[in-house]
């Protein structure tokens, strides 16, 4: 008899890394497919950080090392969140997991109940309504609109919130849309959540470095310091390092949780990869200076497919402050297609593999990354084109 727990029943396998699999299946038929699906840089990982992995092999550091990281990786993403985000935190409060996606996994399995209820925006990033659905616990959409930004108010905050309440997810820039919270919002969200003690924050700041405007990023642990109590910060260097097979992830929040996180992740994962750590160790502590040529060659391929997409009849999208997604509004087209998946399975066969939005909590249009050789680029976005026209 086939028989899965209740727990995993309630939850979907992820949309975005099911299309990427679908396009490499159609690949390995001999089909010419471009996809735009997953969030994953094509530059090559930095080469100091690939000679720190190396480094490590030939020093023979294959061993377990301790369950919520090694010393030198706590110190040194100790020193990612105050230089790069502005908190100021020690190393005891640092874990590193194999993953953002993992540290967010235990966060919300540590310390949630049937019944508790996470606050959400929408659209999401696949991962979470279906974390804290894993968890027993209830999805609160809190929906936006490209036209607010794509982001949440303080009244809308307020209205939501219940006794039952126990997390606000935050993901700024955020994925699927881009968004960037600026510091004032931040401030006004964090004065309605003063008022409700039993909420906590999970700011997913992965995309910290990709942003395309000016100043600071900021986020809501600097912003709202009598929150740091309560607030888990989430980061690494999948993307901004291009390290996305490291599989490395780093969070810091009050100690109580960082150390509720690594008693379930003694008995998940034990302990990251030891030769990524060690090249994650590189990667926070070393040059810092390439992102800066990155950074603007990902502003030229947004820009590039703004314009794009803007020019084909019956699709629209905002211009994303930061990641490297555009979340693309095709409303118009529905009347032809039906829903976005006959939308997505449409241009799959014209050869580009895209995401729906309802995988994202959203409707009516689709996601595409950027995060894509030029060239490819250009003619994914012709043969979406040619495929609508």
């Amino acid at each position: 008899m086939n028989h899965v727990s209740t727990a995993l029943s309630r939850i979907a396998a992820s949309r975005t890394t099911a299309m990427t699999d679908r396009a490499m299946e159609l690949r390995a038929e001999g089909r010419d497919i471009i996809s735009l699906s997953v969030g994953e840089p094509d530059f090559a990982t930095p080469p100091h950080v690939i000679a720190a992995a190396k480094q490590a092999l030939d020093a023979g550091d294959t061993r377990y090392t301790a369950v919520a990281g090694t010393a030198a990786l706590r110190e040194a993403a100790a020193l990612h969140f105050r230089r790069d985000l502005g908190i100021a935190v020690p190393p005891s409060q640092v874990i590193v997991s194999a993953g953002g996606k993992q540290s967010i996994f235990h966060a919300l399995l540590a310390t949630l109940d049937p019944g508790d209820e996470v606050l959400v925006p929408s659209p999401w990033w696949v991962s979470y309504p279906e974390i804290v659905r894993f968890a027993g616990a209830t999805v609160v959409d809190l929906p936006t609109t490209a036209e607010g930004g794509f982001r949440i108010t303080a009244a809308q905050l307020e209205a939501a919130i219940t006794p039952r309440t126990r997390w606000l997810l935050l993901n700024s820039p955020g994925n699927p849309t881009g968004a960037t919270y600026p510091a004032a919002e931040l401030a006004a969200l964090g004065e309605v959540l003063l008022r409700h003690p039993q909420v906590m924050v999970l700011s997913d700041d992965i995309y910290a470095p990709l942003r395309y405007g000016a100043g600071a990023h900021a986020t809501i642990a600097v912003e709202c310091p009598a929150l740091a109590d309560r607030v888990l910060t989430v980061s690494g260097v999948s993307k901004s390092h291009a390290m996305t097979g490291f599989r490395i992830g780093v969070a810091t929040g009050p100690e109580w949780l960082v150390k509720a996180m690594a008693k379930l992740q003694s008995h998940t994962s034990g302990n990251p990869c030891s030769i990524s750590q060690a090249a994650a160790v590189a990667a926070f502590a070393g040059p810092q200076d390439f992102l800066l040529d990155w950074r603007e060659r990902f502003r030229i391929r947004r820009d590039l497919c703004v314009a794009a997409i803007n020019a084909i009849p019956g699709l629209s999208t905002p211009v994303p402050d930061g990641a490297f997604y555009c979340m693309i509004d095709a409303a118009p087209l529905m009347d032809r297609f039906g829903d976005d998946e006959a939308l997505a399975l449409h241009l799959l066969e014209q050869g580009v593999a895209i995401v729906a939005a309802s995988a994202f909590g959203g409707r009516h249009g689709f996601r595409i990354s950027f995060a894509a050789d030029d060239a490819v680029l250009a003619e994914a976005l012709r043969r979406i084109d040619a495929a609508l026209r």
